[in-house]
């Protein structure tokens, strides 16, 4: 039960990062975006590591160094995506990408879960699609280009929970600071090669910092978690975060909550009761 509850906890912080990151790249670059709010959250996971002590082999901060390389391209394909205005197609592709990916994996690494936590895992994929849906049932056509890069993000982001999944507890969350350090020299690297300024304005600072923070506590949340539990669940818990987001544009935004969307959140609540079956 407890690593589930530790996965919905990364669910939504993941998702309140990404409805912030959202909230500042309409107004600044979101390679900047991205940039900037991993290195405004480096003081937090340095905080992490001294207070969760850990001894981490080398194989440890490998897996984290590979799966920020993965999450940080994800983060920059996602925006890009979503910059088109077709996030009805873009959000469900990605997050349900992002949760089979990772099932798959834990199928294949990990012993089997049991009959009903899988199903809680299936479910957690039906709800996320759900969810997921904005307001609209008219998206118009829809690039090739645009759903490719919807499912190169949810891959990315896939790799990412299956990367970080693997490593040990015993590394405390060194494997989170591995995987900012290398998002950041990613990120950086990227910027550099686009000529992108990594300078935004005053009033947007406040919602990058927020994505980042958040975006690191999640990782610290989903890494305690996929130690300590089944990966193909775990994941799958962790990939509700549409959810947190579709609520925050609800109450913030004043968007409306379609019929579908709520019935998404339905089954998000069972897919977590199954899952810690």
């Amino acid at each position: 039960m407890f690593p589930i509850l530790l996965a919905a906890v990364s669910a939504v912080a993941f998702g309140t990062a990404d409805f912030s990151g959202g909230k500042a790249s309409r107004r600044a670059d979101p390679v900047a975006v991205t940039v900037l709010s991993q290195l405004l959250s480096v003081p937090l996971l340095l905080a992490l590591v001294l207070l969760v002590p850990g001894t981490p082999h080398p194989l440890d901060l490998a897996w984290g160094l590979f799966a920020g390389v993965a999450g940080a391209g994800g983060v920059m394909l996602l925006y890009r995506a979503l910059a088109t205005g077709v996030m009805a197609v873009v959000a469900p592709v990605t997050a349900i990408t992002a949760a089979v990916v990772p099932i798959l994996a834990g199928l294949v690494t990990a012993h089997y879960p049991g009959t009903v936590a899988l199903g809680g895992a299936g479910l957690a994929v039906v709800a996320i699609a759900l969810v997921s849906l904005g307001e609209g049932g008219s998206t118009g056509r829809v690039s090739r280009g645009v759903v490719g890069m919807a499912l190169g993000a949810g891959l990315l982001f896939g790799v990412f929970f299956a990367l970080l999944g693997q490593a040990d507890e015993d590394a405390g969350m060194w494997p989170v600071l591995a995987v900012r350090a290398s998002s950041i020299a990613f990120g950086l690297a990227v910027a550099a090669r686009m000529g992108v300024r990594l300078r935004i304005e005053r009033r947007v600072l406040g919602w990058a910092a927020a994505a980042g923070l958040l975006d690191s506590a999640a990782n610290a949340f989903y890494l305690a978690a996929a130690s300590r539990g089944h990966l193909s669940v775990v994941a799958a818990v962790a990939s509700l975060y549409p959810a947190s987001t579709v609520l925050l544009a609800l109450a913030v935004d004043r968007e409306r909550l379609r019929p579908v969307q709520l019935a998404g959140l339905g089954f998000a609540a069972g897919a977590l009761v199954l899952a810690s079956v």
